[in-house]
């Protein structure tokens, strides 16, 4: 994963209503730690930020007046309502140092014909480079037959990568599809069955 190139401006405000007139000014509130060093509070451009983090584990190269800075996105904050990004934390990285990132699990393929996946875990915890972080990990389920299982240790890893989760979790689990159509069909069936007699008996009534 290339880094993202942004330019960002040092803040000496903090506080919401700081943070509201950031983002009227389509400016995000952001800070970053790490290495032990003072944390850095800045603002980044809302527009280019916003596209920059939509992918996991989004690494940005900081222009911070005119002195560059590697930084890993750890955490976004949204509006639970608009969905726009009120705060970002970033750590800051160093090319070639390892790192513990959380990356999600794509699915591709198909399995055999009457079956159904469950994807039981969506991110795998993995260490890899700052600079060289996979977006995610792919798994492939084509062919797969009921019964059969895929577990974390099972995954083909990126290069550089090395597995932190448990290596007997389960990732995807392949069953036999449930025929709902049909139960359903039954079930009408004998709801038909239920009723007749009763309209039998009516009509003898009558």
């Amino acid at each position: 994963m290339s880094e993202q190139k942004l330019a960002a401006e040092v803040r000496t405000e903090f506080g919401k209503g700081y943070a509201r007139r950031a983002r009227m000014a389509n400016l995000i509130p952001a800070v970053i730690y790490g290495h032990g060093a003072e944390p850095i509070h800045i603002t980044l451009p809302a527009k280019a930020t916003t596209l920059a983090v939509r992918t996991a584990n989004a690494l940005l190269s900081l222009d911070i007046n005119g002195e560059g800075h590697l930084a890993l996105v750890k955490d976004v904050q949204r509006d639970p309502i608009k969905q726009i990004i009120e705060h970002i934390d970033l750590l800051t990285v160093r090319q070639g140092e390892k790192v513990t990132v959380d990356v999600p699990v794509h699915v591709s393929g198909e399995t055999a014909p009457g079956t159904v996946h469950n994807l039981e875990l969506t991110v795998v915890s993995l260490e890899a480079e700052a600079t060289h972080l996979p977006e995610a990990v792919e798994v492939s389920i084509e062919g797969r037959a009921a019964g059969e299982h895929i577990h974390a240790s099972d995954l083909v890893l990126p290069k550089g990568s090395v597995l932190l989760t448990d290596a007997e979790a389960l990732v995807v689990n392949i069953s036999e599809a449930v025929e709902i159509a049909e139960e359903e069909a039954g079930e009408g069936t004998e709801a038909a069955s239920e009723e007749a007699p009763a309209a039998s008996e009516e009509a003898a009534a009558e």
